[in-house]
């Protein structure tokens, strides 16, 4: 019997490094491994590099190639000699909240934005991240020399033939979130690094999709990597009228497209993929964490939490603007959570519940309407991540998403991603490999249409009449 070629993906998320070896031509998973990550907004890179070696363990015998699909946005800053001078900035870290007001009136206004690199910077962008350290650690920025993505270092980390700065490369699609490159002109903004740090940095060289781009000690081949939500929908294989609504650490909305998008408003991010197209993309802060966290405050564990919900008639009219963590979409990085509507009548468990999970969708909900403003078709939604195996969010998703919803077979989509990459690396062949996904039927819908839109229209009327209280900074306390 032959054995399968394989090919590895690796997944460098916020919380943890996964690796999936899989059977290069049909995708099934072989072996799989996972180690976790500091929970903290600002990480040592060599952090990385440990769970890696964790997770890999006994996973990379006969292995071919290996890419990595990495987190986007996290700032790495590297000396002349490639040594990291400063703990990574995550994208989940809003410090850089002034400096993106700053940088965003320099250049002239969101519009000016838009179309310089197809996306307005939040604070979860690289570019904001330089212009905050500049003050915030003055002696680190001072011996920067380049700056990388947390998927560019860990690949010439995992590179036997690669060594110094000149070396580094990234691909388009995790570098369209830095703010410092055109997915329109596929091309460099270096002085959009200038305006943010004050002088140029060394940046990675762009790698073609399919490109090999250098070797491990093992003698497997490194695969040019890309962005989490790049390699996601490269591991789902998003067709047009697909739209990919995740449900993790953060909440995202994406599609792909064949040309780029341009959103002054700033609720799209005008990224590139990891094919040579195109990643509109919404993301949130604040996504399965906003239903634990209520869970908690309830007292139930997340099968009571869920019953709970779908036991409710419905939110009675309490709405929750789920803001736990800030948020980055609407760009709001000072607010907080929100309970409107609270009563005799509505304080009970159930429909708390229930609010929770209308007030989460409903931010999603909001994030795929401005795919569809950027002329994007929504014929279905693949609901996905750790909050998708909610029954409640199954049942109350399409009526708020407004589209057929169906369940990806749970699985590490990431790590999946890069792994298909890493199989078209080696195939010689101009189109990814065909890996078939499979899909199952999400929880029998509980909403009709005439309530979604009531649910929405109510939770739209919460949000425009708080929204300038939650835009302010919060009181501190020494």
């Amino acid at each position: 019997m032959t054995q399968p070629r394989l090919v590895a993906g690796v997944d460098c998320s916020t919380q943890a490094t996964k690796v999936v070896v899989c059977d290069a031509s049909t995708g099934e998973v072989l072996r799989e491994g996972r180690a976790p990550h500091p929970d903290a907004t600002q990480v040592d890179p060599a952090e990385w590099f440990r769970a890696w070696e964790i997770a890999s363990d006994g996973l990379l015998d006969g292995v071919e190639a290996i890419s990595v699909g990495g987190q986007q946005h996290g700032m790495v800053l590297l000396d002349a000699d490639g040594e990291v001078v400063h703990p990574a900035v995550l994208w989940n870290d809003t410090s850089s909240a002034d400096a993106t007001v700053e940088l965003v009136s320099e250049l002239g206004g969101p519009e000016a934005w838009a179309a310089a690199t197809g996306s307005v910077p939040v604070p979860s962008f690289t570019v904001t991240k330089l212009r905050w350290i500049r003050s915030a650690a003055p002696d680190a920025a001072g011996r920067a020399e380049a700056v990388a993505l947390p998927h560019d270092w860990m690949t010439q980390r995992l590179a036997a033939d690669r060594h110094g700065i000149e070396d580094l490369t990234t691909d388009r699609g995790d570098v369209s979130g830095t703010g410092w490159w055109s997915p329109t002109d596929n091309a460099y903004r270096p002085d959009l690094v200038e305006l943010a740090f004050g002088r140029s940095l060394a940046l990675p060289r762009v790698a073609g999709p399919r490109e090999i781009v250098g070797q491990t000690a093992s003698g497997a081949a490194l695969a040019a990597g890309t962005g989490d939500n790049m390699a996601a929908a490269l591991g789902l294989d998003l067709q047009p009228g697909d739209v990919a609504v995740s449900l993790g650490t953060s909440g995202t909305a994406f599609a792909t497209s064949t040309t780029p998008t341009t959103d002054p408003s700033g609720f799209v991010a005008g990224f590139a993929d990891a094919t040579g197209g195109y990643l509109p993309l919404v993301c949130t802060l604040n996504a399965a964490r906003v239903l634990s966290a209520t869970a908690q405050l309830l007292g139930m564990d997340l099968a009571e939490f869920d019953e709970a919900a779908l036991t409710s008639a419905g939110s009675a009219g309490l709405v929750l603007l789920p803001y736990l963590d800030g948020e980055r979409t609407p760009d709001l990085p000072h607010s907080t959570g929100l309970i409107y509507g609270l009563t005799r009548a509505t304080a009970q468990p159930s429909t708390m519940a229930r609010a929770a999970v209308e007030g989460m969708l409903c931010g999603l909900a909001d994030a795929v309407d401005a795919l569809r403003a950027q002329g994007l078709p929504v014929h279905r939604v693949l609901l996905l991540g750790g909050a998708a195996r909610s029954r409640a969010v199954q049942a109350l998703a399409p009526a708020l998403l407004g589209a057929p919803v169906v369940l990806p077979e749970p699985g590490e989509y990431v790590a999946l991603g890069a792994a298909r990459q890493a199989a078209w690396a080696v195939s010689g062949e101009d189109n990814p490999p065909t890996w078939e996904v499979a899909t199952g039927k999400p929880e029998s819908p509980v909403m009709t249409e005439t309530d979604a839109a009531h649910v929405r229209e109510l939770y739209a009327s919460v949000l425009a009449g708080t929204r300038p209280v939650l835009s302010k900074p919060h009181p501190t306390h020494s």
